[in-house]
């Protein structure tokens, strides 16, 4: 039986660390394989959608190995409209392999502790300690994580010419961790540009990154975007906002979340239930006008108001579920509730 305190931000034992990365790893892998069978975004969009989860999935089994044997740290995990780490999670994250070097060197080399373990388990007959389990996953955390592959408070995706047939000449994404909401969202915008958008690509980068770094209503973030860099002319911008995924673990005023956490606490559905929030927030530009001084006027775009679409994914059962408890919310979605597979955790 896991005990998963609701007012708890922290994972203080195994089973609670083997059951939340279970959760997460496999609800992420589910909303991968059906964004891209539903066809939610356009094509090159799902690749890149997927190489951003995989940093995603990429960073959430560092922290698995990191914490899985320590008796000092714990993992957070955000209860409020999230279901993810905490993001200082993957700072830490980041922050440790930048002094790789330093904690290798100060570990236990691999071969005296592969003797002492067969010693242990073969002539002592003993089971491996806790500390010496937590230095072989520091082992395996410190020589096989890459800082590069660690999802960063801010991810920058390259320039590239946009398919034939979009809204504009080129396309870039982003990814960002929003501090406030303890979630990731990524974003594509799709844009014109006077001159070569690769030439200026840092400039391009760091202006994103100063006014696209966060969760915010997204005509304002495309305006300030627009007015950052004069000669770039956005023409869409589209925002996924990845989450929350509703569980056990969590702790909000989410309807969806209060549904799941109501069923399992009455023994309708089991405790490895859960369900995924998918959001998509996207605006065009339906003109342009000129702004500034006659020597130094600067072209802007007006914005059509902004389209959402909302999703919910989730196990054939949830589905259900929801319908029942959560009518007004089913019936606004973009598509009917998309059905992703049920997570089985091994009972005891």
């Amino acid at each position: 039986m896991i005990v998963t305190p609701l007012d708890s931000a922290i994972l203080d034992s195994k089973e609670q660390y083997v059951f939340y990365h279970k959760m997460v790893d496999f609800a992420l892998k589910e909303l991968i394989v059906a964004v891209q069978q539903k066809q939610i975004l356009e094509k090159t969009e799902i690749l890149l959608f997927k190489q951003y989860s995989d940093l995603l999935l990429y960073s959430i089994e560092a922290m698995r190995v990191k914490y899985m044997y320590d008796d000092e740290e714990n993992m957070k995990v955000d209860l409020t409209d999230s279901g993810f780490p905490n993001y200082l999670e993957f700072r830490y994250l980041f922050n440790d392999l930048e002094l790789r070097d330093d904690y290798l060197g100060r570990l236990t080399n691999v071969d005296v502790l592969k003797d002492e373990f067969l010693d242990t388990l073969l002539r002592k007959k003993e089971p491996i300690t806790k500390r010496k389990l937590f230095q072989a996953s520091s082992i395996v955390y410190y020589t096989s994580a890459k800082k590069e592959y660690i999802f960063n408070r801010f991810v920058q995706g390259k320039i590239i010419e946009a398919p034939q047939g979009s809204s504009g000449e080129f396309m870039v994404s982003w990814s960002f961790y929003d501090v406030s909401h303890n979630r990731p969202f990524i974003c594509y915008m799709y844009f014109d540009y006077d001159g070569s958008p690769l030439k200026d690509r840092d400039e391009i980068y760091y202006a994103l990154k100063t006014v696209a770094d966060r969760e915010m209503t997204l005509d304002i973030m495309a305006y300030g975007i627009d007015k950052r860099i004069p000669k770039l002319f956005p023409k869409l911008i589209k925002r996924v906002d990845l989450g929350p995924i509703h569980n056990v673990f969590a702790k909000d005023e989410n309807k969806v979340t209060h549904a799941v956490l109501q069923g399992i606490a009455e023994k309708a559905i089991p405790l490895e239930s859960y369900a995924i929030s998918f959001k998509i927030d996207e605006v065009k530009s339906k003109s342009e006008f000129k702004e500034g001084s006659f020597f130094s006027k600067q072209t802007f775009q007006k914005w059509d108001a902004i389209f959402r679409q909302r999703y919910v994914f989730a196990p054939h059962r949830i589905i259900q579920l929801l319908y029942n408890k959560t009518p007004e919310i089913m019936n606004k979605l973009a598509k009917a509730p998309i059905q992703i597979a049920d997570l089985k955790i091994n009972k005891k």
